[in-house]
């Protein structure tokens, strides 16, 4: 309702400004000099007057991003021999770093690594474990259960084998890093050649899936939910389609932004993320539907005359006669706006700037 109103008034203002030079113009090519006694001058081009359904629209200034951003922390005392370069992805069975020249690599689940497993335990975390041998084809005949068994030792030993590792049987955070999937390195916390100890940061990581995050005052993020459909309008012009994935729950201020007003943050997931490309913090466009008016005429925005009265009205031009129409403004979307007034009728033809 406030981004309507002060398009309302902004179109005011530009058309009081403008109202001579669009009278003048609309006049343009007609052969009865404009008088106050003169029939309304006809105008040399017209639009129709459409019937349609309209959804107004709200575009917001967003960011390229990449989200779920956390720290890594080490789980091995030692020191720092090989460190990941940001914007670097590591995907599942990929090195996250390395601790005197031992690399600890990447395994998907939710559950953190906190202990070393071994055959008798049992927990999410075995679950996990199994899955991710499962996965990279060293679980011939494990079920994804819970209880870490013979098969699974079994499994964990032909996984050490495979990177040159002593053949334990048993794995913990000295090895392996659970994240819910593969993760692109934002920076590096550690320094290589730093001691890594348990608990310790080493890696700001984030999600690998590129999405769009973007800040909204706090009554529009009020009107927002999540699932509701966007669309991204992205620097080469390209427009790819998203979801509301997540509305925050805080408002803050950006001291770097010019607007202070305390701002939402939304993010959105692309459908297709992958064509979104580009770098970090890239500027995009985000177009978001609002109210949605059903079975209403419409004109465009600038066949709109701004009227004596301070209200508004249309140049209706027919049999080659024109008379102006007072009409009642409702939502403006892709370039025309809803109007009713008496006797606008679907078809009608109404003047527009030459």
């Amino acid at each position: 309702m406030r981004f309507k109103k002060s398009l309302i008034a902004a179109l005011a203002a530009a058309l009081v400004t403008t109202g001579g030079i669009l009278a003048a113009t609309l006049a343009s090519g007609t052969s009865t000099p404009m008088s106050h006694e003169s029939p309304v001058p006809v105008p040399t081009r017209t639009a129709t007057v459409t019937r349609q359904t309209m959804v107004s629209t709200t575009d917001a200034a967003g960011t390229l991003a990449h989200s779920k951003q956390r720290k890594l922390t080490a789980g091995v005392r030692g020191t720092f021999t090989w460190l990941p370069s940001a914007g670097s992805t590591v995907k599942r069975d990929g090195r996250l770093y390395e601790a005197d020249g031992s690399a600890v690599r990447l395994f998907y689940g939710a559950t953190p690594a906190y202990r070393t497993l071994e055959k008798g335990d049992e927990g999410k975390d075995v679950r996990q474990l199994k899955e991710n041998l499962i996965a990279l084809g060293f679980g011939d005949g494990l079920a994804a259960d819970d209880e870490f068994t013979e098969g699974t030792e079994r499994g964990v030993k032909a996984w050490q084998e495979s990177h040159g590792l002593k053949e334990t049987g048993t794995i913990g955070p000295g090895q392996i890093a659970f994240a819910p999937s593969a993760v692109r390195v934002q920076k590096a916390e550690a320094l290589l050649g730093g001691r890594s100890e348990p608990g310790a940061p080493v890696l700001t990581i984030s999600s690998s899936a590129r999405v769009v995050q973007f800040g909204l005052s706090v009554p529009a993020a009020e009107k927002i939910s999540d699932g509701d459909a966007v669309t991204v309008k992205l620097p080469d012009g390209r427009r790819v389609k998203g979801k509301v994935s997540s509305v925050g729950r805080t408002a803050e201020v950006d001291e770097q932004a010019q607007d202070k007003s305390p701002k939402v943050t939304v993010t959105v997931e692309l459908d297709r993320p992958g064509r979104a490309g580009g770098i970090d913090r890239t500027p995009v466009t985000v177009t978001m539907s609002g109210e949605r008016r059903a079975n209403v005429l419409s004109v465009p925005v600038e066949s709109l005359l701004a009227l004596e009265n301070g209200g508004f009205g249309v140049r209706v031009v027919q049999d080659g006669r024109a008379r102006t129409v007072q009409v009642k403004l409702g939502i403006f979307a892709d370039g025309r706006v809803e109007v009713s007034g008496e006797g606008l009728r679907e078809g009608m033809k109404v003047g527009v700037p030459a």
